[in-house]
């Protein structure tokens, strides 16, 4: 609800005799909670004058607090867009200025202009996502959790427990949603809510739970020098932002899967548990899924609200759209493990990576292959390469134990695996069948084979990949192998498309029971 009359300061803004230089024009951009100014290589983000369930900006005063604070916490990883803090003033003579001496009116975060097509909401628009772009955003969010500030002022499940409360009677506000939808939305969460309390709270006293970004999805998210940058962090509630780091995560994960991008919230989801082991944490990320969706669902809802006509029969049906997506996240989803051996140049990576969302709860499959263990043990990005004496023998056999380890350890907290390696001996192709008949998980072995000519021509034309495997490589593998008895035989010889298409069918044809 709007509480304050803001007119003389945005037409203040909306001037641009205001900023004291030559100014050609001046846009604006409204959100429901701000009014966002552009002014030549400068933004001016301005606090609308509102009083809702989760914040507060009823008078300047809170208005100035909140910008200064948004301005030290943005600055933890967009230091170079964040210039400052403007005062807006009344003078004696009724004029409004910039940093003036006269009483308070307001105030505005000033920021660097970037390229506004290097959001990734416009990016993931265009399909420029890339693989190696949400990569480096990946290992980007999970600096930034690692580094960020340690809070042990409430449990775990007490911080998920009041965004739950606050979600409630804003669905309910909104007037959008039946109230059997609501809630039979609310019920769900708060059982969920109910079955996750221990584990919750165990993150919580584990250090899990810190001041976090908040607000993570594309739209909040930019290159700066090509460099994936979070920017727009809430600020107006610590506590909103002061959450489990996975929940955290889960609203970058939650809107690319509403995009359609499945394969890329697999992807991100991956890359992030590969720099922090959060696998204990797995079981939580469906449910966090939900209430991410369920969140935006009165976002959306609230924007409906101040829109007409075809505007407002969009943004309802987005909103809607958004429950309906977080009813699907809470449907319970049974864990599997698939193994995927072959040679080197099998494509065994790729097939993982194009399946890995199919499987399991949201967001898919934990991916565990050989290749990113073996850099990960070195202290190494996985496009590093590594020298030979890595791929001794003795080496291979620790890399194949913490893969087992790390698939029976995922298992057990109820997520999908893909196991990705070679899998060349008996040995340990027995012993991942083994880790699902202990898990009591259905299990899938897929061994994908290609010609000789057409192994050494994908592996010699290979540039930054995990895998280091060579052409000498793949020869001496051609010389040894053998084909895995009671596996699924997978021609991998053609196109990427129709080994998946086949990959697909096979994993279809044996997906267990909801």
């Amino acid at each position: 609800m709007i509480v304050q009359d803001q007119t003389s300061v945005l037409a203040f803004l909306k001037d641009s005799a205001s900023y004291g230089e030559s100014v050609a024009r001046v846009t604006t951009l409204d959100t429901h909670i701000s009014v966002i100014v552009f002014v030549g290589q400068r933004v001016f983000k301005l606090k609308r004058a509102v009083h809702l369930p989760y914040v507060d900006f009823s008078t300047a005063a809170r208005r100035l607090a909140a910008c200064r604070q948004e301005l030290d916490l943005n600055r933890r990883t967009a230091p170079t867009l964040y210039v400052g803090v403007r005062c807006i003033t009344r003078e004696a003579d009724g004029r409004l200025l910039f940093d003036g001496h006269g009483e308070l009116v307001d105030a505005v975060v000033e920021m660097v202009r970037f390229d506004e097509n290097t959001l990734f909401d416009r990016m993931a628009t265009r399909g420029q996502l890339t693989s190696a772009l949400l990569t480096e955003l990946s290992r980007t969010v999970a600096r930034f959790h690692t580094n960020a500030a340690i809070d042990h002022r409430r449990t775990g499940a007490a911080s998920i427990a009041s965004v739950l409360d606050s979600n409630e009677q804003a669905l309910a506000e909104a007037n959008i949603f039946t109230s059997a939808t609501i809630a039979a939305l609310t019920a769900k969460l708060r059982t969920a809510l109910g079955h996750h309390e221990a584990l919750l709270n165990a993150r919580e006293r584990a250090s899990k739970v810190r001041h976090c970004h908040g607000d993570m999805h594309l739209r909040n998210i930019c290159l700066v020098n090509d460099v994936p940058t979070l920017f727009d962090c809430i600020e107006f509630d610590e506590a909103v932002a002061t959450i489990d780091i996975l929940y955290d995560l889960a609203f970058l994960i939650m809107d690319l899967w509403h995009r359609g991008l499945e394969s890329g919230a697999n992807l991100v989801f991956n890359r992030y548990v590969d720099e922090r082991d959060e696998v204990d944490g797995l079981p939580l990320l469906p449910f966090f899924m939900a209430i991410r969706a369920a969140v935006r669902a009165h976002v959306i809802a609230m924007q409906a609200g101040q829109a007409t006509g075809q505007r407002y029969e969009e943004l309802v049906r987005e909103a809607r759209a958004y429950i309906a997506l977080a009813f699907r996240f809470l449907a319970p989803a049974p864990p599997r493990l698939v193994a995927i051996g072959g040679l080197s140049g099998t494509g065994k990576s790729t097939v993982a990576a194009a399946v890995a969302n199919q499987l399991g709860p949201a967001p898919g499959a934990r991916i565990l292959a050989s290749d990113r263990i073996r850099k990960h043990l070195r202290g190494v990005p996985a496009e590093v390469r590594l020298p030979v004496a890595a791929y001794h023998p003795e080496v291979s056999e620790q890399i194949y134990a913490v893969l087992m380890q790390s698939v029976r350890a995922t298992l057990a907290n109820g997520h999908a695996v893909v196991a990705d390696a070679v899998f060349a001996e008996i040995a340990y192709r027995e012993r991942v069948e083994q880790i699902a008949l202990d898990a009591e998980v259905p299990f899938t072995g897929l061994w994908l084979h290609a010609q000789p000519d057409t192994l050494i021509a994908r592996v010699d034309a290979r540039r930054g990949d995990a895998s280091d495997a060579t052409v000498d490589v793949v020869r001496t593998q051609l010389a040894s192998q053998n084909s895995p008895a009671g596996w699924t035989w997978i021609e991998a010889g053609g196109t990427v498309t129709s080994t998946v298409a086949r990959v697909v069918e096979v994993l279809a044809c044996r997906a267990p029971q909801r």
